[in-house]
């Protein structure tokens, strides 16, 4: 429960953040963002292939 209450206050910084930015460096940092995501699920993905889950 802690973690998700940090979890949210920090989103709240951020995005009080991204208020104040200009728009091209908010575009940059969700594409960046965007691609991380997308490579760890990919790896992820490939991990979950090779070793399968006992549950």
């Amino acid at each position: 429960m802690l973690f998700l209450v940090a979890a949210l206050l920090l989103l709240g910084v951020v995005m009080g953040s991204v208020a104040h930015a200009p728009l091209s460096f908010t575009l940059v940092a969700a594409a960046v963002i965007g691609v991380w995501l997308i490579v760890f699920a990919l790896r992820e993905r490939g991990a979950r292939r090779r070793h399968p889950s006992t549950n």
